[in-house]
């Protein structure tokens, strides 16, 4: 899962690249309305982009950490159907 929101990132990370160079690269030649538009667009991209890196799944097992309490532990881990050892 990490390496698909890792892709999805680095996918997301090189659009928003690709808009500014073809904004004020080529596009601004024709119409720069157009290509502030792409630059727009492109600066929404990157915090899109780090929610969906950082976003948890739930096959992502954050909760799983000990809390020191031994009861409670053993009770999430038998509903997460683990055995303790």
């Amino acid at each position: 899962m990490y390496a698909r929101r890792r892709h999805v990132y680095f996918a997301m990370m090189g659009t928003c690249l690709a808009l500014f160079i073809l904004a004020w690269g080529v596009v601004r030649l024709w119409s720069i309305p157009v290509a502030v538009g792409m630059c727009v667009v492109a600066m929404v991209i990157p915090p899109v982009a780090a929610m969906v890196a950082n976003r948890r799944g739930p096959e992502d097992r954050w909760w799983d950490d000990p809390s020191g309490d031994p009861k409670s532990d053993e009770w999430w881990d038998e509903l997460d159907g683990r055995r303790r050892r």
